[in-house]
């Protein structure tokens, strides 16, 4: 079996008028919605849930905590002053690839 690229490209067939009109009469007439008791056929309807106020609730929940934990950061900052802080070798491989995960290379 085979398979030709597109060795060029072709012109659409051009449709008559007639057949232009034959369409826009059609389209006109199945555009209306049909009518069943009292409801509308075609019409598009949303229902919210209630999961917006939640995300909204959370969201407020978070912002009341300080972005940066300032007691974590001193005794932190006081370890490496000390010389103490000695992170194992798998600590700074996952926290290397935890960064090029967040951050990509230029």
């Amino acid at each position: 079996m085979r398979i030709d690229g597109n060795s060029g490209s072709q012109p659409l067939p051009q449709a008559s008028p007639s057949a232009n009109q034959a369409a826009t009469s059609v389209t006109a007439q199945t555009s209306k919605p049909e009518t069943v008791g009292s409801g509308v056929l075609g019409e598009d309807q949303a229902d919210l849930s209630g999961s917006h106020a939640e995300v909204q609730a959370l969201a407020a929940q978070a912002l009341q905590f300080p972005e940066i934990r300032q007691t974590k950061v001193s005794a932190l900052r006081q370890v490496v002053e000390n010389g103490s802080y000695q992170p194992s070798s798998s600590q700074i491989a996952d926290a290397m690839l935890a960064h090029m995960l967040v951050v990509p290379a230029a």
